[in-house]
C-alpha cells in the first residue's frame, strides 16, 4: 500500500492504507486441511429460531486476550482505526487476541451470534471495514512476532505493521517488497497485494508468500500454502482482506537486502503535462531495478507535480538513467540508502489522516494533457500514479488472484480532508476516478478500497472473480465474514 504523506514529505513538501485491511475451467480444488481443532463449538449452520446475542462474559473466560465493551476505559480508544473519518462506526466489541486460539473462539461466537466480524491489523482500510459496525472487532495487534529464519524465510504474525517488518529484516540483511506507510498492517498489504517501491524488481508482496494459518468461518485453522496447491493459498494473494478467514501468521520468502538510491525531482506549477509525458516514456522503458511514481498535486489553476523514486543499486547508475528524462527539474534529491533508510525515506508519518481516496489501475500510459485538465480545479486532491511493469508482471493474471498484473501503473485519488470537507473531496475524488475510466476501464486496486467504486467487484478483481466466489462460497458460504464490499457469494 503506498501513502500520499510519504511521498510529499520526500519531495519537501511536508513534513512527514487494510482490513483483516485486500479462473481455473473446473470447480475449486480443496481449500486446504484444518490442522488444528477449535477451541469454540463450531458454528451452527441450521436454527430454529434467532440466534443468542454473544455471550461476552463466557469469551472473557475462556481467552487468554482481552475482551473489551462499551463503557470499559479503553473501549471507546480501542474501537479507532486510522481514518479518523471511520470513527462513526461502532463495533459491539473489542478482542485484544494474544493467539490463534483467542481468534478461533471470536470466529466461534461471532458465527453462532450471527453479528458481523473483521480483524484489524494496521487498521488502515480506506472505508473503515476493520471495524465492523455492530460488530466484533478482532484485534490483531498482539500477533506481532517477526522471526527471520536461517534458510531466509521469515514468519510475521498477522499483527505486525510494516516498518517494524522492515527494521527486523533489516538486522538480518534480508528484505521483503512491500508498502510505505509505516503503520500499515502486513496482513492487508498481502492479502491486496501489496504495491511498492520494490515491487518492479522483486515483484508484489503477496508474490513472496509462501504459507499462511488461516482461521476460517467453522473455526477450523488452515494452513494454506503453495506447496499444498489450494484455492485458498491462491485466493489469499490477492483476493482482499478478510474475506476468507482471519490469518494469524504469514511465512514469506525474503531477498537479500540491497544498497538503494532514491530519489525526487520537482516541478513548477503549470508543468504537469509536460512532466508526465517525459515521466511515461521514461519509465516504459526502464530497467526493472527502477521503480518511480509520478504525483500531481491538485490546484485552482495550474497543478504542480514531482517524480520520486528507487533504484536497486548505485547512484552513479540512476543519475545515468535519470539524465535519459526528457523534463527537467527545478529541484533535484539523489540520495544513496540502504534497505532500511530507503523504507524510512519513503514513509510518512504514524499519526492517523482524515482522507477520501479510490483508484484505477492505467493499463497503458494515458493522455497527459487530459490528465493535467482533470487536475485543474481539485485543490488539496492529488493523483498518484505508481509504475508498475517488471516483476508484477512476470506472473499471468490469474497466477494469483491479483488480476493486474500487465497494468503499466497504478492511478491514487487521494483527498485529504477533514469532518467538514469530506463531502466536496468525495465528490472530487468520484469525478476524477470516473474520467479516468475512459484510459483504464472499470479496474482498481482492492488495498485502496473504495465504497462507491462503480462495479467494485469486476474493478478489483477482473477475470478472477468468478473462481474468488468459489473459494468464498467453499469456505464461507454462510458468509461469517461478509461485509459491503466481500467477495460475493453468488
Amino acid at each position: 500500500m503506498m501513502d500520499r504523506r510519504a511521498f510529499l514529505r520526500a519531495a519537501g513538501l511536508v513534513g512527514a492504507g487494510s482490513v483483516l485491511v485486500g479462473c481455473s475451467s473446473g470447480g475449486p480444488a480443496e481449500p486446504g486441511a484444518a490442522t488444528t481443532p477449535p477451541t469454540a463449538p463450531p458454528p451452527t449452520t441450521t436454527t430454529t429460531g434467532p440466534p443468542s446475542p454473544p455471550n461476552w462474559e463466557s469469551l472473557r473466560a475462556r481467552i487468554s486476550g482481552t475482551v473489551l465493551l462499551p463503557g470499559d476505559a479503553e473501549f471507546d480508544k480501542a474501537g479507532l482505526a486510522f481514518n479518523p473519518l471511520t470513527d462513526t462506526r461502532k463495533p459491539a466489541a473489542v478482542v485484544r487476541c494474544k493467539n490463534k486460539d483467542d481468534v478461533q473462539a471470536c470466529v466461534g461466537v461471532a458465527a453462532e451470534s450471527k453479528i458481523p466480524i473483521a480483524a484489524r491489523g494496521g487498521g488502515h482500510s480506506y472505508a473503515g471495514y476493520s471495524v465492523p459496525e455492530g460488530g466484533l472487532l478482532v484485534d490483531m495487534s498482539e500477533l506481532k512476532e517477526i522471526q527471520v529464519r536461517p534458510d531466509g524465510t521469515v514468519r510475521i504474525g498477522a499483527g505486525a505493521r510494516l516498518m517494524d517488518v522492515y527494521t527486523e529484516l533489516a538486522k538480518a540483511g534480508r528484505c521483503l517488497p512491500g508498502g510505505s506507510c509505516p503503520t500499515v498492517g502486513i496482513a492487508g498489504l498481502t492479502l491486496g497485494g501489496g504495491i511498492g517501491v520494490l515491487s518492479r524488481r522483486f515483484g508484489l508482496t503477496c508474490d513472496r508468500l509462501d504459507a499462511a494459518t488461516v482461521v476460517t468461518a467453522d473455526s477450523q485453522v488452515i494452513e494454506a500454502s503453495g506447496a499444498k496447491g489450494t484455492d485458498l493459498f491462491w485466493a489469499l494473494r490477492g483476493g482482499g482482506g478478510g474475506n476468507f478467514g482471519i490469518v494469524t501468521e504469514f511465512l514469506f520468502s525474503t531477498f537479500p537486502a540491497p544498497n538503494l538510491a532514491v530519489f525526487t525531482l520537482r516541478f513548477p506549477a503549470g508543468s504537469v503535462a509536460t512532466a508526465l509525458g517525459a515521466w511515461q516514456e521514461w519509465i516504459a522503458s526502464a530497467p526493472p531495478e527502477l521503480w518511480s511514481n509520478f504525483v500531481v498535486s491538485g490546484a485552482s489553476r495550474a497543478p504542480a507535480c514531482h517524480i520520486s523514486g528507487c533504484y536497486v543499486g548505485s547512484v552513479g547508475d540512476l543519475n545515468g538513467l535519470l539524465a535519459g528524462l526528457k523534463a527537467r527539474p527545478t529541484a533535484r534529491i539523489v540520495q544513496e540508502k540502504d534497505y532500511l533508510q530507503g523504507m524510512r525515506f519513503f514513509a510518512g508519518g504514524s499519526q492517523r489522516e482524515s482522507f477520501v481516496a479510490s483508484s484505477r489501475m492505467l493499463p497503458a500510459p494515458a493522455d497527459p494533457a487530459r490528465v493535467a485538465e482533470l487536475m485543474t480545479g481539485r485543490q488539496g486532491v492529488d493523483l498518484l500514479i505508481d509504475a508498475l511493469g517488471g516483476a508484477v508482471a512476470d506472473l499471468g493474471p490469474s497466477d494469483t488472484a491479483f488480476p493486474h498484473r500487465k497494468a503499466f501503473a497504478s492511478a491514487q485519488i487521494y483527498g485529504k480532508t477533514d469532518a467538514s470537507g469530506a463531502a466536496r473531496a468525495t465528490t472530487q475524488v468520484a469525478e476524477i476516478r470516473d474520467a479516468l475510466a475512459e484510459f483504464t476501464g472499470v479496474t482498481g486496486y482492492v488495498n485502496y478500497i473504495d465504497p462507491a467504486m462503480p462495479d467494485w467487484a469486476n474493478a478489483y478483481y477482473g477475470a478472477n472473480l468468478p473462481r474468488l466466489q468459489q473459494v468464498a462460497k467453499s469456505v464461507d458460504p454462510d458468509k461469517v465474514f461478509g461485509f459491503a464490499q466481500a467477495v460475493p457469494r453468488t
